[in-house]
């Protein structure tokens, strides 16, 4: 959860009126709820710094509260947006049940949550191979496009 959307959980598993709720196994999740939210989230700089002593990157979003369409057009100049494939990747299994438990649109989960993408990385094409290379657990999960109205990302 990189540590955004907690008062959403809390309202969705009810963890405030009932501190029981985070010894509940929700069918899933590898572990009872409450050792699910607190499992840390990694350090991404060991990761990037070769890629960023290449001087491989053109920007980095962390991405937390806001999630894609909240942080990601920040790094982006007006008139480019991000088109990010949902497909590209497989979201851990706390937004599933988040999703199913709190009856949430998937608008409301890429709005609030990160959705496995905890940090998003803008490169020039030529870069990718490189990349690939440096970090192999990288996933490529989109494109920049043209703006197209308001959106600073689009999903497909």
């Amino acid at each position: 959860l990189h540590t955004n959307g907690f008062s959403l959980v809390r309202r969705v598993f009810n963890t405030d009126a009932d501190p029981a709720a985070l010894s509940r196994r929700i069918d899933g999740l590898p572990q009872e709820l409450g050792e699910e939210l607190l499992t840390p989230h990694r350090s991404y700089y060991p990761l990037l710094r070769p890629a960023l002593e290449r001087g491989l990157l053109s920007g980095l979003a962390h991405i937390t509260g806001g999630g894609l369409p909240g942080k990601l057009p920040a790094i982006l100049p007006p008139p480019l947006a991000a088109e990010i494939d949902r497909r590209s990747w497989e979201p851990p299994p706390i937004f599933a049940a988040l999703q199913r438990e709190g009856r949430l649109e998937a608008a409301e989960m890429y709005r609030v949550f990160n959705m496995g993408v905890g940090m998003a990385a803008v490169c020039p094409e030529s870069a990718l191979p490189e990349l690939e290379r440096l970090l192999p657990e990288a996933r490529r999960i989109g494109r920049i496009i043209q703006r197209p109205g308001d959106d600073g990302v689009v999903f497909i």
